[in-house]
């Protein structure tokens, strides 16, 4: 169907592509889920109609990679996270060389150019494992890019290094390191991550680390983990700071959101639906109105809804992911192949294709 503009003055707003304050962000949560769907697809159409050549809303893109955990080793023991352990438990690790090879050399052969390299926040490994990590994945597999370390990370490597966040930046650049992951946002509010996550950066430190990785040249994905105990406000609050940052620097490629996972954590709470999840999505996609792409995320919610959320404002399905672990031993166990995401994008009448991290067309 077909938007009656003239019913609406917001709705109006939106469809010529305008900025909304968070004021009017809350008048859109309250809509039908269809309309606002309606409107954050128009959204979409704007962000993308002048790109690949013209041809940005013929295509919906996917990536292929692996997510690498160095260490689930953790000090800041998150509630809502099942994945990390003490030091001194039984099935507490740090890879080995080898290991690495053997995953990035199985991502290879299943057609991926990536891997997200993140872990916990160890307590002891020094700053010349991680430099020596990155220069062995650099020097063994130069074609592989490394998105990896997320702001959290940095934050604790600041304060375990005693060392400013601008020269552990530099240093990971120059052994190997890429591109950043978006990360340890969960809620940028700290009244919420007091109940969450208290020992880890607050929302200042994690748009600090952005503002100097950007500013260095490097580019990130900013994310969201929602469905917990934060508020619809809290939400925009989010989506604000990270508007904000975007217009300073321009350094974010893409946002992703997902819900909360509760199996096997020590955070009580609901978690989000489906249609939580494509409202939410949708109200991202027309308030971060300088962020070209928006994933939808299969991971959490399953492939069919993922791939409705490519109508709700999304442009990217995200990663096969040939290897994750953190979401999935906190309950979510969804699958897909290359093949599987194809179909899911042509099914909507789409074009399938692969991209790199910067959101460059990989050759057919």
């Amino acid at each position: 169907m077909l938007w009656d503009r003239s019913q609406d003055e917001l709705a109006q707003r939106i469809w010529d592509g305008e900025r909304i304050d968070a004021s009017d962000a809350m008048r859109l949560y309250r809509l039908p889920l269809e309309e606002l769907g309606l409107l954050a697809h128009r959204r979409r159409q704007l962000a993308k109609e002048r790109d690949y050549d013209g041809q940005g809303n013929r295509v919906v893109t996917y990536h292929i990679d692996r997510n690498i955990n160095y260490t689930n080793v953790c000090n800041v023991a998150c509630k809502f996270c099942a994945f990390f352990r003490i030091s001194k438990a039984p099935d507490a690790y740090v890879i080995t060389w080898e290991e690495l090879d053997r995953k990035i050399e199985e991502t290879l052969a299943a057609g991926g150019r990536q891997i997200l390299l993140q872990g916990g926040h160890h307590p002891t490994l020094p700053l010349s494992w991680y430099l020596e990590m990155l220069s062995h994945i650099k020097n063994r597999f130069p074609e592989v890019n490394v998105h990896g370390f997320s702001p959290p990370e940095f934050i604790h490597f600041r304060d375990l290094f005693q060392m400013p966040v601008e020269e552990i930046l530099r240093q990971f650049r120059e052994a190997g390191l890429g591109s950043i992951p978006g990360g340890g946002a969960e809620i940028l509010v700290d009244r919420v991550r007091k109940q969450v996550s208290p020992r880890k950066a607050t929302a200042g430190e994690w748009i600090e680390v952005m503002d100097t990785a950007h500013r260095l040249g490097f580019i990130s994905s900013a994310t969201m983990m929602f469905g917990h105990v934060e508020t619809v406000e809290d939400r925009l609050e989010h989506l604000e700071r990270l508007r904000q940052q975007q217009d300073k620097t321009h350094g974010f490629t893409a946002f992703i959101a997902w819900t909360f996972q509760s199996a096997n954590t020590r955070l009580r709470s609901s978690t989000a639906g489906a249609q939580d999840y494509l409202r939410t999505q949708a109200l991202s996609r027309i308030y971060l109105d300088n962020f070209a792409n928006v994933q939808s995320s299969w991971v959490t919610q399953g492939p069919d809804i993922g791939q409705v959320g490519l109508q709700f404002g999304a442009n990217d399905l995200g990663s096969i992911m040939i290897e994750e672990n953190v979401v999935s031993q906190a309950g979510a166990s969804f699958h897909m192949e290359v093949a599987d995401m194809q179909r899911l994008i042509r099914d909507l009448g789409y074009e399938p294709r692969e991209r790199d991290q910067w959101y460059r067309l990989v050759s057919a």
